[in-house]
This record gives structure tokens, C-alpha cells and sequence, in this order.
């Protein structure tokens, strides 16, 4: 599978290089699911957030750590940012409806993946995000066609 890795300089780049996926995606004949990993403060929420504006959201992007879900309705899709690092165990999301919002037209972005086990849908890829220095190391693995499709066209620049 394809991968993609980049040394960010700071937030802007982080948030440049979501929009830019959110570029790609707006492409996509069907929905789109990453895994987020990184430490507390490494940027997961910051790329998220990048997306989510790069999608049409023009309103604040928060960090889901105490309600596991924001939702953003944006209008032909549905951007869904998870954050587990503080669910017990994997079955609070089927109580959830978790199952509800993979679906054909919405983009799932979810930290701390490890945390729902069993219970989430597969990601298109995976998103690994550590310090280095000032500055972040991202890199971008494929897990599915679609994935691939992403990494090639963040590989344009």
C-alpha cells in the first residue's frame, strides 16, 4: 500500500495539509475513514480541523474529548470527528450507534482508534502523527484503494 511522510513546520501546515485531503475527498464516490495516532497535543485535532474547514465548515472545530463526537453537516456530507481516549470500553460505541455514521456520504475521522477495537469500520488510512523537534512528522499509510487514491494526490505537491 501506498504512504505518504511529511515534516509540517507548524499549525499551518497542519491545517494546510487537512484541507488538502479535504480536497481530495470532495472526489470520492463514497465515504472516507481515517485513524488518528499521536500523542496528547500532536496535531490530530489541528489536521481534523483543517478537514473539516477544507469541507466548507467556517465555524469553530473542537476537540470531541468529552462528548466522543462532533458532528458537521455539511450539506452533501457528514464529517464526523471522533475522539476515544477516554471511552472505558469498545462497546459504549455500540450503545452509541456508532455503526450509524460510517456510511456512503460521510468522512470519519477518529483518535485513538486502538480504543474501539473490534467495533469501528476499517480505515482508508492510517494518519501517524509524532514531534519532531518544533516541528511534526506525519505520515499517511493506505489501507484501502480509496487511501491510495488520497496519498496520490497529496503526493502531487
Amino acid at each position: 500500500m501506498a504512504n505518504l511522510h511529511r515534516l509540517l513546520q507548524d499549525e499551518q501546515d497542519t491545517v494546510a495539509l487537512g484541507r488538502k485531503m479535504a480536497d481530495a475527498v470532495k472526489h470520492f464516490d463514497q465515504g472516507f475513514v481515517a485513524y488518528l495516532n499521536g500523542d496528547l497535543g500532536a496535531g490530530k485535532t489541528t489536521m481534523t480541523r483543517g478537514f473539516v474547514q477544507g469541507m466548507g465548515h467556517e465555524g469553530h472545530v473542537k476537540s470531541p474529548t468529552y462528548t466522543l463526537v462532533e458532528p458537521y453537516d455539511l450539506g452533501q456530507w457528514q464529517v464526523y470527528h471522533f475522539d476515544l481516549y477516554r471511552l472505558a470500553d469498545p462497546e459504549e460505541l455500540e450503545f452509541m450507534g456508532i455503526r450509524d455514521y460510517f456510511s456512503e456520504n460521510s468522512c470519519c475521522f477518529i483518535e485513538w482508534p486502538e480504543k474501539g477495537e473490534g467495533i469501528l469500520a476499517n480505515a482508508d488510512v492510517t494518519i501517524n502523527i509524532a514531534y519532531e523537534d518544533t516541528k511534526r512528522s506525519v505520515e499517511i499509510i493506505a489501507q484501502t484503494t480509496r487511501g491510495e487514491n488520497l496519498v496520490d494526490y497529496l503526493k502531487r505537491d
